[in-house]
């Protein structure tokens, strides 16, 4: 079966920095948008970043010139790059991708099962 699993969570003072990564394993025909998302206690869960098969970036605006996505296509992994961050980036991360698995006739959409980033002020 396909699964997600981030690594790279942990607390980190304000102003660090920290990097997630996500491995997707299992049969894999095809990786297309890869992200990552993000929920706070109480909030709904939010888009932080999103990264298409060839390359291209989308950044909620709270991260932008901050965070970093990016991914590698061969390894079917995506990362995110966290500078600079704040309390407010508090969050359990998600890992999300579209992809498409052998006999397939259209992409699903999986998530992995979270990791916890912890900004301390």
């Amino acid at each position: 079966q396909v699964q997600l699993v981030e690594s790279g969570g942990g607390l980190v003072q304000d102003g660090g920095s920290l990097r997630l990564s996500c491995a997707a394993s299992g049969r894999i025909f095809s990786l297309n948008v890869m992200g990552w998302y993000r929920q706070a206690p109480g909030k709904q869960r939010e888009l932080v970043a999103t990264i298409a098969s060839g390359g291209t970036t989308n950044y909620d605006d709270s991260v932008k010139g901050r965070f970093a996505i990016s991914r590698n296509n061969a390894k079917k992994m995506v990362y995110l790059e966290m500078n600079s961050l704040k309390p407010e980036d508090t969050a359990v991360y998600y890992c999300n991708a579209d992809l498409l698995v052998p006999g397939a006739l259209s992409y699903s959409n999986y998530w992995g099962q979270g990791t916890q980033v912890t900004v301390s002020s």
